[in-house]
């Protein structure tokens, strides 16, 4: 069994090629050998979503996914969302609800947010489903299903109008 494998992806639009360890993460590899520290070490162990990334466009838990699977792929960060430094509408929504704390957890879900937008308009449902893979410990939600809401062109909730 090879103890590492050459891989080739485009990050953030960028072609990639470097060889990896065979359980190297990609979360790791981003991090490490790439520079993009956006991705946030969490759990560890896909519970918590602070390594969220879009892989072919799709929401990957970036720590239990090995940087040697994703041969050919297309990766999207956190640093590849805002685009020629303007802000995603997402990230705006973020900033103009106050919507972060910490902040360790906001790049997770915004990269689950940005993949939900990708499948068309989403239904509160389905936004709080994909909010679900995203642990955050500090805000209570409350903020971040408002910033949601209005990112994503969905009617404010009820409970919101009286805050």
């Amino acid at each position: 069994m090879p103890d590492g494998f050459v891989i080739r992806l485009r990050v953030n639009g960028e072609p990639q090629e470097r060889w990896v360890r065979a359980n190297r993460s990609l979360l790791d590899f981003l991090r490490e050998d790439l520079g993009l520290t956006g991705s946030k070490h969490g759990c560890d162990v896909g519970d918590c979503g602070a390594c969220t990334v879009r892989l072919d466009g799709d929401p990957c838990l970036s720590c239990i996914t090995l940087a040697s699977l994703c041969d050919g792929m297309d990766v999207t960060t956190i640093e590849g969302v805002a685009r020629d430094g303007v802000l995603d509408p997402i990230q705006e929504a973020f900033q103009r609800h106050v919507a972060a704390q910490c902040g360790y957890c906001t790049p997770g879900i915004v990269m689950a947010f940005t993949a939900l937008r990708a499948e068309g308009k989403p239904t509160e449902a389905r936004m709080r489903e994909a909010l679900g893979a995203n642990i955050c410990r500090c805000t209570g939600y409350t903020k971040i299903l408002a910033a949601a809401r209005d990112a994503l062109g969905l009617e404010p909730d009820a409970s919101e109008a009286r805050e």
